[in-house]
């Protein structure tokens, strides 16, 4: 563009052409705002009025920008200047509303839209695909399939990352079968996606396999796994993948070492994790991002390392997040410093006081150590200021649908057979030797009580209801909104061994992959 801007400046009365091929390059580009500074300049000083391709490039740049109110400016001027009924104009209206993260707004200007192509479809399915509406995502490629309209890689990248998100492993596995149908497995991007989406659902070795028979994979390619690897714990095999990347002499990028560092955290790899930390400057041109502050702060609170994670965040180079200095009030609460996890709150009311996270992660201490007065202070104190603890869910999907469970859940048309099948769990678990974990109950109330609240929990539902629907050895795959409980945890291993089912659960920081009575988390949860 440099060039190109030389010869530019060198034109004494550049045509409409000429702009639009300006504006357009630099809307390509890695810095778009030029763009709008050569629309303004070209009407204002140059009296060049606009045609039909100025507005899709403007619109292009702006979507980049992020700049959603200069983009409804843009968005007035087409409709004065009647530029508004081009379905290119309005294609990149949808984008621009999408990008800005809002889905209904681009959904507006789609359901007013006379004409639509591929494009526009791709733009609103990707919207609700970014802004986290997967259920949107999957309607909208159902109206598109019914209007008889040809999805492409696009569609099938926004299509799998609504599966990933739901885990919706059948679904997005028919997917899979349609790319391999109509080609779309050569499609670089799609098949990333496709990588992404079965490290996701828990299902690493598929995603292994669809890895291994790709014909051409991109550092994208290679991070997904590694990524995958490392959040299934699989943290020596993610290691060993990146060793191999290496090998092939591609430079990782600085998600790829958020992928290493969070493998070495997740199984308690604390040297190794250092390693390559202090790796990162020198041996692969990447400045330590909060992110990485971030994964070794995390490292060390597993490990047990709680003191040395706190005078690590101490040094750090810049302002450490509220991420951060919740990372170590989980270390402090799992490994009971509340001394620690209060300094760490404080930081957090300062930085994010309405997070309910953090009053829960305080109030598991305080129950631990039986201080329910400050339990129940801390409770009255989320009432005062307005904070509501995000309700806990767990979904899992069988015959093409989604099932969505909450604790103590009795909506379900399956409601009495599944908490027989409840009762019938926790006869076998008493006889397997199971002890309800009744610490981090959050109230002074009887034990047999507690133990009551634990057995009614999202995910216990959620796999007594696969265990009355499917068939004997048949894979369970859970997707819970929440950290999942020690609980839960220690009840969900001796399932897996009682009926023999492979149980996979993703919570809101990693999966775990019960079989056999034992978890892949190695108990690092």
């Amino acid at each position: 563009m440099d060039y190109a801007q030389k010869i530019f400046s060198q034109i004494q009365t550049p045509n409409i052409f000429t702009w639009n091929t300006m504006i357009r390059g630099y809307a390509f580009s890695e810095n778009p705002k030029p763009a709008i500074d050569l629309y303004t300049q070209m009407r204002a000083v140059h009296l060049v009025e606009p045609d039909t391709h100025t507005y899709p490039f403007l619109l292009k740049a702006t979507s980049k920008l992020l700049d959603l109110k200069l983009g409804e400016k843009v968005h007035c001027v087409v409709i004065k200047t009647g530029f508004d009924s081009l379905v290119f104009v309005q294609n990149g209206l949808v984008h621009l509303y999408a990008t800005c993260e809002y889905p209904d707004s681009a959904y507006k200007v789609f359901d007013k839209m006379p004409v639509r192509n591929l494009v526009t479809w791709n733009s609103v399915i990707n919207g609700f695909a970014l802004n986290g509406k997967p259920h949107e995502v999957l309607d909208f490629f159902r109206q598109m399939t019914l209007k008889g309209v040809e999805p492409d890689g696009f569609t099938m990248v926004s299509l799998l990352c609504a599966c990933a998100e739901l885990g919706a492993l059948a679904l997005g596995r028919r997917v899979h079968v349609y790319m391999c149908k109509v080609g779309l497995n050569e499609n670089l991007h799609a098949v990333n996606a496709l990588l992404d989406f079965y490290a996701k659902c828990g299902r690493i070795r598929e995603a292994e396999m669809v890895f291994d028979q790709m014909r051409e994979r991109s550092v994208v390619s290679w991070t997904s796994l590694i990524v995958g690897l490392a959040v299934n714990g699989f943290g020596s095999e993610a290691i060993r993948l990146f060793e191999e990347m290496e090998v092939q002499e591609l430079a990782p990028t600085d998600i790829t070492l958020v992928g290493v560092l969070y493998a070495c955290s997740h199984c308690g790899m604390v040297d190794k994790g250092f390693d390559y930390f202090n790796q990162m400057k020198d041996k692969y041109g990447i400045t330590p991002r909060i992110e990485h502050y971030g994964c070794m702060v995390d490292l060390l609170g597993r490990a047990g390392k709680v003191k040395e994670a706190y005078e690590f965040i101490k040094d750090m180079p810049m302002q450490p997040n509220a991420v951060i200095w919740r990372t170590l009030l989980g270390a402090c609460s799992l490994h009971g410093h509340l001394a620690l996890a209060q300094t760490a709150r404080s930081k957090l009311l300062e930085l994010d006081p309405k997070h309910c996270g953090d009053y829960v992660l305080l109030s598991n201490l305080y129950a631990s150590e039986h201080r329910w007065t400050d339990v129940q202070q801390l409770r009255a104190k989320m009432v005062e200021e307005g904070v509501r603890k995000t309700p806990g869910f767990s979904l899992v999907e069988l015959r093409n649908r989604v099932h969505e469970f909450v604790m103590g859940d009795r909506s379900h048309p399956q409601d009495k057979e599944i908490y027989a099948m409840l009762r019938e769990i926790t006869k076998v678990l008493r006889l397997e030797g199971y002890v309800p974990h009744t610490v981090n109950v959050l109230a002074d109330i009887e034990e047999e009580e507690k133990e009551t609240a634990l057995t009614y929990h999202s995910e216990k539902i959620a796999i007594a209801f696969m265990l009355i629907n499917t068939l004997p050895g048949t894979p369970i795959t859970i997707i819970k909104n929440l950290r999942v409980c020690a609980d839960c945890h220690l009840a969900i291993k001796l399932i897996s061994k009682i009926f023999d089912r492979e149980i996979v659960v993703r919570d809101r920081s990693r999966f775990h992959h019960f079989k056999h009575g034992s978890c892949s988390c190695r108990d690092y949860w």
